[in-house]
């Protein structure tokens, strides 16, 4: 079969025919000399479509499974969670738990780690998550929620629980607040030479009972790196 530059070659030998320089060009645009041999589209068109998920995030949440390494220790992270790209460099991890059937947000655990000897005392940092809540009957949240000590390879772990009108603010400083009544928080410290590590689980009562063992689980995970 003759080739479309041969046919323009000949058609250009024919008397009596003239053609303009701009139709030749198009004419050779439409040929398959026109695109690449591997018949991918234009460089223009590719930059303008999205681009590739990075191999670290495929989406906005994506399976979490697996061993994780906080600073001086690792952790075992359960099946089912979800991870997400932490929105600041004090937010050290950002897990998604899903919602169980009937709850309508999904419960989320936040990691943060501040530095040697920044983010005050564990004492100071229980007593202030809970008294991000508020319980329906005007009583004190203080007196319903519960502190538990354990450890996990040498590490001092204080764990608290504590359910109600979840009311923290927003943002650090900011006046508005959360006002989320029929939640639970499970936050736990651990004491680290380096500095302690915060884990804050924050979400729906039956979602968090939900993943309350995996959770329980992820700390007894901690080991030595």
């Amino acid at each position: 079969m003759q080739s479309l530059t041969g046919k323009i070659r000949d058609t250009l030998k024919k008397p009596g025919r003239r053609y303009s320089i701009l139709a030749l060009v198009g004419l050779f645009a439409l040929s398959p000399l026109g695109c690449s041999r591997d018949g991918s589209q234009p460089a223009e068109e590719s930059a303008s479509a999205p681009p590739s998920p990075s191999p670290a995030l495929s989406s906005a949440h994506q399976a979490a499974e697996g061993k994780r390494t906080m600073g001086p220790f690792k952790v075992q992270v359960p099946a089912g969670w979800l991870e997400q790209q932490p929105s600041s460099s004090m937010r050290k991890a950002h897990f998604v738990l899903p919602k169980v059937e009937g709850d309508e947000v999904d419960a989320e655990l936040i990691v943060f780690y501040f530095g040697m000897g920044q983010g005050g005392s564990v004492e100071a940092n229980i007593e202030r998550w809970i008294g991000q809540f508020g319980q329906p009957d005007g009583s004190s949240s203080k007196d319903k929620a519960k502190t538990s000590k354990k450890e996990a390879d040498g590490f001092p772990i204080t764990v608290v629980d504590v359910s109600g009108t979840y009311q923290a603010s927003m943002m650090p400083g900011a006046p508005e607040r959360h006002n989320s009544p029929g939640f639970r928080m499970l936050a736990a410290v651990v004491e680290t030479s380096e500095g302690p590590w915060f884990f804050k689980l924050v979400g729906p009562q039956k979602t968090i009972s939900h993943w309350a063992e995996s959770f329980d689980q992820f700390l007894n995970s901690v080991k030595r790196t």
